[in-house]
């Protein structure tokens, strides 16, 4: 492949650059990485493992079976992957320790009664714990300016509820599985759809965070999205309006990657991306995302590997 750097190189580069320190620091970056169809699966086997190792918050998504053309969908899938109550105890601890409360005995995975825990592992009253964490909660949810008014009123209500039934009308609404009237005596109003699921998704964002992961992230497959022809195999199958689409949305995110806090998102697909022949689903059906990402200045041998669009190749092909 042309202008291509090996797997494993490109991961080393990715973690140095990128992952132990400039999204870790709290920047973004959005990488499109193509990479032969056998090696694709590996390579995001290998960035979500070690994106787990380093605190990472991993969310992953196929364009086989996501609607990727649809920003509700992506944060709909995104959403029944995320521990939402899990998160909300992190937050919860995470306050608690601010205030100078020991906490480090009490994991969230397993102590679903956080303030009770709390509470006993200090020898105080449990009433007197929810109302001193209550402040903060206040203060560093509810009022945060970074995430939309109906994602943090949603958080601040699991965070001092312990809500522990996976089938809570909040949840079923983050996943897209009920409609906004289910939630409006949480004073939530506003539908999760695609004018405003871009916003949902960076409200998320920062709450992985606040939450006290590294980072978030996004590690997406279109490899789908690009073929051209319909092969009727039971899979999705995206028109040329619909790739245009979701061409669209990923240079949204490539315009607005400083609105993505900590954010590294992975757009791992095949040759065919690059492919601008006639009737063929590359991205030079939407040229204003190709001019984004295509490295138009580049060294007449070597690869780039910091570049936004990397080409990418197996070890045992060098």
């Amino acid at each position: 492949m042309k202008h291509a750097i090996t797997i494993g190189k490109w991961l080393e580069v990715l973690e140095a650059e990128y992952l132990t320190t400039f999204v870790k620091d709290g920047g973004s970056t959005v990488k499109f990485a193509i990479t032969p169809d056998d090696d694709r699966e590996g390579l995001l086997r290998r960035v979500s493992a070690r994106c787990e190792e380093l605190g990472y918050c991993v969310l992953s998504l196929s364009a086989e079976d996501v609607r990727v053309h649809l920003p509700h969908e992506i944060f709909f899938n995104f959403a029944r992957q995320v521990d939402w109550l899990g998160m909300a105890r992190r937050v919860v601890l995470r306050l608690a320790a601010e205030r100078g409360y020991r906490v480090a005995e009490i994991n969230p995975d397993t102590h679903a009664r956080i303030f009770e825990s709390i509470a006993r592992e200090n020898d105080l009253d449990h009433a007197f714990v929810l109302g001193e964490i209550r402040r903060s909660i206040r203060d560093h949810v509810a009022r945060s300016p970074a995430m939309l008014r109906d994602f943090r009123d949603a958080m601040t209500f699991l965070c001092l509820n312990e809500v522990d039934d996976e089938i809570h009308p909040l949840l079923r609404w983050l996943r897209g599985e009920t409609r906004v009237s289910a939630v409006r005596d949480h004073s939530i109003f506003t539908r999760i759809d695609r004018t405003t699921a871009r916003h949902f998704i960076e409200s998320m964002l920062h709450w992985s965070l606040i939450a006290g992961y590294t980072g978030t992230a996004l590690l997406l497959d279109i490899t789908r999205v690009t073929v051209a022809r319909n092969p009727k195999d039971g899979l999705r199958y995206f028109t040329r309006a619909m790739a245009t689409d979701h061409y669209e949305l990923l240079r949204e995110f490539v315009d607005d990657v400083d609105r993505l806090p900590g954010t590294f998102l992975l757009v791992a697909t095949g040759p065919e991306l690059l492919n601008d022949a006639r009737g063929t689903r590359g991205f030079a059906i939407y040229e204003a995302l190709k001019t984004r990402v295509m490295d138009d200045v580049h060294d007449k041998h070597t690869a780039n590997p910091v570049s936004s669009l990397v080409r990418l190749q197996s070890e045992a092909s060098t």
